[in-house]
């Protein structure tokens, strides 16, 4: 029923519409969270299920399935051309089996299209859920196919998409020393493998690594490392900067890890891939309707240490056209940047959880109605702003962790 209907046809149209809706098939809504590098199965905790509590209330006719992607090494950096890195691949060929065998399942035949699915990644995940987006995208036979999966959304939380702020560890000055220190190891003790003179006296007296692979190619490690080694300072900042993170409790463990942990590092380095996939994140937006966002997590100022706001990642120029893109998510009781970054879904330990996941909930809705072709009013805006604001709140059922698609198939 349009806006312009008169005020005597109200009543039987809206009953009328009333009984054609409910008579309609349920949608599928997939969404689909990605942990960042070396994470886990339980990074996002409770998050998704609450998001798909909340979803479900304020959505009609919507089935909504929240799946964690299973934890995964990713091998190598994030190439410039998506499809030639084994993570991307890996992760398109599982999204498109589920999403077939989830269509099959609900009746609506493989392949046709019509389970919507949406990306949430944290961190190293958001990177990997905007290259297989754009992995997709690219793949069509022509420039008009439509976009299989049908994904509608691209949502990220706390992703270094212009890479990490380098004040970061800094302002963590306890960890940046302890990691810092175990970085130097890695990097001299790679340096010992490949004969590099001076490297040994850098660090003279430590253990050597447990080497699980020995370089086979001079164009990886052995032949990025020499270069990198001579900015010295800039390459240990990276790989503490990574080590804290991705991989405190276990670094240097072997010369896999460790060179692909370099290689992602390197990675966030390269400034114009890193301006290319915002480029062409926002043009599949305008194109294609796939709505793009970035959570970071914001720290507010803490004097007399910090007089100015602090963030995990580099944000766009506010007068960039990508900056309207970034949302803030507050953080009040983190002690710093990496707290913020690895407690983003802790509610124990993060203030903002409940709005950051009724913002993540809005977004979604926003782009499924908008993939309905459905524009809603100002005030069924706002009233299902208070409905998913009730919901975010309450008490689930099931508390646990959000289940794997290994876990659903043993049940």
């Amino acid at each position: 029923m349009s806006s312009g209907d008169s005020p005597s046809e109200d009543k039987p149209e809206s009953a009328d519409s009333l009984a054609v809706i409910k008579q309609l098939p349920t949608d599928l809504l997939l969404i689909v969270f990605i942990h960042g590098f070396k994470g886990t199965d339980t990074t996002f905790k409770n998050f998704p299920s609450r998001l798909e509590h909340v979803l479900t209330e304020v959505i009609e006719n919507l089935k909504v399935e929240c799946i964690v992607f299973p934890a995964y090494e990713t091998k190598g950096q994030l190439m410039k051309t998506p499809l030639q890195n084994a993570a991307v691949e890996h992760f398109a060929d599982w999204l498109t089996t589920l999403t077939v065998q989830r269509e099959v399942a609900d009746g609506q035949g493989g392949g046709a299209g019509k389970t919507r699915v949406v990306l949430c990644g944290h961190s190293m995940g958001g990177l990997l859920a905007a290259d297989a987006l754009l992995a997709f995208v690219n793949s069509r036979p022509d420039k008009n196919a439509p976009l299989w999966p049908n994904i509608v959304a691209c949502i990220a939380f706390d992703t270094p998409y212009l890479g990490l702020q380098p004040t970061v560890f800094k302002n963590s000055a306890t960890k940046a020393v302890e990691y810092a220190d175990a970085a130097r190891t890695v990097v001299s003790d790679m340096f010992s493998l490949f004969g590099k003179k001076g490297a040994s006296s850098t660090v003279s007296g430590q253990p050597p690594l447990a080497i699980a692979a020995a370089p086979t190619e001079e164009s990886g490690w052995a032949k990025w490392a020499p270069a990198a080694y001579a900015v010295g300072g800039a390459l240990v900042a990276g790989a503490a900067a990574g080590t804290a993170y991705y991989r405190r409790d276990d670094i240097g463990s072997g010369y896999n890890w460790a060179t692909d942990h370099m290689n992602y590092v390197r990675n966030l380095w390269d400034e114009e891939a890193l301006r290319k996939r915002m480029r062409d994140l926002i043009d599949v937006q305008v194109h294609l309707g796939v709505t793009f966002r970035s959570f970071y997590t914001l720290l507010p100022p803490a004097p007399p240490s910090f007089s100015s706001p602090r963030t995990f990642v580099i944000l766009p120029q506010r007068t960039s056209p990508i900056a309207a893109h970034f949302l803030p998510a507050r953080n009040h009781q983190a002690a710093d940047e990496v707290q913020a970054h690895t407690n983003m879904f802790n509610p124990r330990f993060n203030d903002g959880y409940y709005q950051l996941g009724l913002d993540t909930a809005k977004i979604i809705r926003e782009a499924v109605m908008s993939a309905r072709g459905i524009i809603e009013s100002d005030d069924t805006e706002a009233q299902k702003d208070v409905e998913a604001a009730a919901a975010m709140e309450e008490t689930l059922p099931d508390q646990g962790e959000s289940k794997t698609i290994a876990n659903k198939e043993r049940q």
